[in-house]
């Protein structure tokens, strides 16, 4: 079994990569296109493994994971680019969700699911 990552190894992971090159991390409005371009061929997978539209013989195969991979890849571009720290964004949001929208979804009872 594998070391597990936290988020801000992954996000000096990708710095580390990208660090290398000369030309850096894109702009953001050229990350945002990449970020969108990325999510839309991750819709195209869901819609091949979940949706009414079958592959064609001549497409490639590839997988869920490996598209949410490459999103996941661009949107940590994204955050270092713009020196945000994903996992203060996380805490953010999820104090958000707990509060805001505590009230907001039916819970499950835990008493009564045995």
């Amino acid at each position: 079994m594998t070391d597990r990552k936290s988020i801000k190894d992954l996000q000096v992971e990708v710095d580390t990569y990208i660090s290398q090159f000369k030309e850096g991390y894109f702009s953001p409005l050229a990350m945002l296109a990449r970020l969108t371009e990325e999510l839309g061929e991750l819709a195209r997978e869901v819609n091949h493994y979940y949706g009414e539209k079958p592959k064609k013989s001549s497409e490639t195969e590839k997988a869920i994971e490996e598209e949410l991979g490459d999103l996941l890849f661009v949107l940590i571009c994204f955050a270092n680019a713009l020196n945000i720290d994903l996992e203060e964004a996380h805490d953010y949001v999820m104090n958000k969700f707990n509060t805001r929208d505590k009230n907001r979804w039916t819970r499950i009872d835990k008493e009564n699911m045995e």
